[in-house]
């Protein structure tokens, strides 16, 4: 079931398939929305109750002014999960989504069953990436908003692009339709967060690392790194993956979500 529910104030389109002992949370990633988890929500949801949100300034959730600090994200998933009467949920964040997990750990570790990471990291910013933001955001300025689909392809394995074109292609029209201010409040978000490397490892909540051996965005030695300075997270690699592992391993993906939750009980 989708439906629109006020968050702290902000308006927000979330899915909820309303049954399940323990609850998980998807949390989508830059330029993305609550439709990218159709596939994966499905294989989920006769085992957990599965909640999706279309992170404020993405998919038709509200722009909130000028920034979109990860803090604001979880803060506003955490106003939400209380709307629907959720208590305690584990968060699963892809990428970007994956930042506003960690701070939703932060700050509401009482609210956090467990802690997914799906292609993402805990790390802050480089310099070098900032660069790359401040170029994003000078194009969706300046009217070139297109010129950022084509990252998309990139996020797949250079192996799979071609089976699957058609996701390729949609996400490529989400990018179209995010709203220009989300885009850009997110992008300097995204900028401004903290390293979280040390309160992970401070956390006694369980943590799930999935990453992709074909992953341009988190290369081997990128997420050999985390898994090393992280050993207490459990961590998974999909051989056959880029970016966009719920998507390219779906069934993989899916079953090493499903062994974490049971793993907790």
């Amino acid at each position: 079931m989708e439906k629109f529910i006020m968050a702290d104030g902000c308006a927000v389109r979330v899915s909820d398939t309303r049954h399940g002992d323990r609850t998980i949370v998807l949390l989508h990633g830059y330029l993305e929305s609550i439709e990218v988890w159709e596939d994966f929500t499905a294989l989920l949801k006769p085992h957990l109750r599965v909640i999706a949100i279309d992170l404020p300034g993405h998919g038709v959730s509200e722009v909130k002014g000028e920034v979109h600090t990860m803090e604001f994200l979880a803060d506003t998933v955490h106003a939400a999960l209380r709307e629907l009467g959720v208590e305690q949920a584990v968060i699963c964040g892809h990428s970007m989504g994956g930042y506003a997990a960690l701070e939703f750990l932060r700050r509401h570790p009482q609210a956090t069953d467990g802690l997914i990471m799906f292609h993402s990291v805990p790390f802050a910013d480089t310099p070098e990436k900032k660069e790359q933001r401040d170029r994003e955001i000078a194009a969706v300025l300046a009217g070139k908003k297109d010129l950022l689909i084509g990252g998309v392809a990139k996020s797949f394995a250079s192996a799979n692009r071609a089976r699957f074109a058609d996701a390729i292609e949609e996400l490529g029209d989400q990018v179209v339709l995010t709203d220009d201010a989300g885009v850009v409040a997110l992008l300097r978000g995204m900028e401004q967060r903290r390293d979280n490397s040390e309160m992970l490892r401070e956390s006694r909540v369980p943590q799930l690392f999935i990453f992709g051996r074909d992953d341009e965005y988190i290369p081997v030695s990128v997420a050999e790194e985390i898994a090393s300075s992280h050993p207490q997270a459990r961590v998974v690699w999909l051989e056959r993956s880029g970016h966009m592992g719920f998507i390219e391993e779906l069934r993989a993906a899916a079953d090493t979500v499903l062994a974490f939750c049971n793993e907790m009980k």
